[in-house]
């Protein structure tokens, strides 16, 4: 029933900016939408579709008076700041269009596996909205048996094809995170938690590479690549922080401020040779120590 929900919020949003600043009559939403849902669509449903579009993705459908034809303002409620909406928007608009044309485009369109956990992701943001505590049955992969945890989700994050929940477990005293795929059951209580004042989920990874809460100060680690290489990583950079330093001849110089991890170092060992880490010495030394060992395999 929720995801049924949000399609049909998408649906509204992408009408509306299909339109443009010229927007719709109330009549033309209800001819659009009858036709896409066949269903009768009220004022009433609509107005409260359009505050419901507002306090999920913060976009307001606003309506000319003089002409009283609904709009969304271009570049103000959809802009590149608004990142995570966009996001949001976009994978609902493709993954409804994906199972429309299921049919017609059978064997033309292929997408990635990803067990993301995704039938909790729904519930999740739910209970984020209302500040509700969480009682979920977790198994990790370092375990041989699941575990009952009681957490306050303070966010959730996409990283490497998974979803995590970022909270604050009553069990273990402090924040953790866990892996949406690794939760067995889940229980929204009406029970509610005082959020954290001023919490960003992106400023609490502001130095951290993958899902691992920061470990300490984070450092600058230089590495070097080809101008070939340094073409895929100025589209897509291994962490936010990476700059572009300088070039020396063929080369490239790049950094990144990140606390380092194993996440961090298995990453930059993805590259192969492609990449050489320059400083500091201890990154250095732990991405040649992993190459050396995975190279000695095959000796």
């Amino acid at each position: 029933m929720v995801t049924e929900l949000l399609q049909k919020y998408i649906w509204l949003v992408q009408t509306f900016i299909r339109a443009g600043e010229h927007g719709l009559s109330l009549e033309d939403i209800t001819d659009k939408w009858e036709t896409r849902f066949d269903s009768d669509y009220s004022r009433r449903t609509f107005n409260n579709h359009r505050a419901a579009v507002e306090q999920v993705f913060g976009i307001v459908i606003g309506c000319n008076r003089s002409t009283n034809r609904y709009f969304i303002k271009a570049g103000e409620d959809i802009s590149d700041e608004s990142a995570e909406n966009a996001w949001l928007i976009n994978s609902f608009t493709v993954n409804n269009m994906l199972r429309l044309s299921k049919e017609k485009l059978q064997g033309r369109v292929s997408v990635e596996d990803i067990p993301s956990g995704h039938m909790y992701l729904t519930e999740v943001m739910e209970a984020m909205t209302e500040n509700l505590e969480i009682v979920m049955e977790y198994h990790k992969y370092t375990s041989v048996e699941s575990e009952t945890l009681t957490i306050w989700p303070y966010a959730v994050k996409e990283f490497a094809k998974r979803w995590y929940i970022i909270a604050y477990c009553k069990e273990r005293e402090g924040l953790r995170v866990y892996g949406l795929d690794r939760v067995k059951s889940m229980d929204v209580t009406g029970k509610k938690f005082r959020m954290k004042t001023g919490f960003d989920v992106d400023e609490l990874f502001a130095t951290s590479f993958g899902i691992y809460l920061p470990g300490g100060k984070g450092q600058t680690i230089t590495f070097r690549c080809s101008e070939s290489e340094a073409k895929f990583l100025r589209d897509l950079p291994i962490h936010n922080s990476q700059e572009e330093v300088r070039k020396e001849g063929d080369n490239v110089i790049f950094s990144i401020y990140v606390c380092p991890d194993k996440n961090l170092i298995m990453e930059i060992c993805k590259h192969g040779s492609r990449i050489e880490v320059l400083s500091p010495a201890e990154v250095r030394d732990a991405v040649r120590s992993e190459l050396m060992m995975a190279a000695a395999q095959y000796e």
